[in-house]
Parts: structure tokens; C-alpha cells; sequence
């Protein structure tokens, strides 16, 4: 199970870089249209580029926020050797979730959807977390 948990994480880290890319393009695109100047990157003052660009951004920055507890949660499992079915589907749930998040944020950027997938994919996250506390102290 131990391969199948760090394949959820492989899958953050490609959504992550994929994310990275897309928002790349999408500033070099920005600057070319002249909608940005290189002084607006040197201290990201990006307030006049598109709101795709924006949103590209700030999508960007989230793949390092509650992703962040899900890598350390598998670190926790795979280090008290509890990986499991459950351990490996809730961690496939959770990457699903956030790859639609950012397909949101990124594209169509509808708030009632980014938020409903952001507030799943939290639930998710602390469950995840909850069942560890529990297989680690009742287990």
C-alpha cells in the first residue's frame, strides 16, 4: 500500500507542476500583450494583469497551503507503517478534489464550485488526519 499512498503524492506534486507551468505561460503571455512590465515582476505587483493571470497566481501559491498537511499526513502513515485501502482511496479522493480546485481557479474561476471542492477536499483532509491520530494512539 505504502507505493499506492506515495502515487496520491506524486500526483500533488504533477498537479503542482502543471499549475506552475500554466501560470508561467500565462504571465509571458501577459508581458508580451503588454499587460505587464518587468517592473511589475520585480516586486509582483500584478494588480493590472488579467484576472486569469491573478487567479493562475494565487492557485499557484495554494498548492502550497492545505496540500502541504496531506504530504506531511502521508509522511506520518508511511512512518508508522499504517498505509491502507482506506489511507490510499481517502489520499486519491483528496488529490481528485484538488486537481478539480484547480481546474476551477484556473479556468471558468466560479466561486459557489471553488469553494464547495476547497471545503470537500478540507473535510477529506481532516478525516485523513482524525483516523491517524486514531490508529496512532488507539490503534
Amino acid at each position: 500500500m505504502d507505493k499506492w499512498l506515495l502515487l496520491t503524492v506524486f500526483g500533488q506534486v504533477l498537479l503542482t507542476s502543471v499549475v506552475l507551468v500554466l501560470m508561467g505561460r500565462r504571465r509571458f503571455a501577459a508581458a508580451r500583450r503588454g499587460e505587464l512590465t518587468m517592473d511589475a515582476f520585480q516586486l509582483m505587483q500584478l494588480d493590472k494583469a488579467s484576472a486569469k493571470v491573478i487567479a493562475t497566481g494565487r492557485n499557484f501559491d495554494n498548492q502550497f497551503q492545505m496540500p502541504m498537511l496531506y504530504l506531511f499526513s502521508v509522511v506520518f502513515i508511511l512512518q508508522q507503517g499504517l498505509a491502507d485501502t482506506a489511507f490510499v482511496l481517502m489520499g486519491a479522493f483528496y488529490l481528485l478534489l484538488r486537481v478539480c480546485h484547480a481546474v476551477i481557479h484556473t479556468g471558468s474561476n466560479r466561486l459557489r464550485w471553488r469553494f464547495r471542492t476547497f471545503i470537500y477536499s478540507c473535510a477529506v483532509l481532516w478525516v485523513i488526519w482524525l483516523r491517524l491520530l486514531w490508529l496512532v494512539f488507539f490503534g
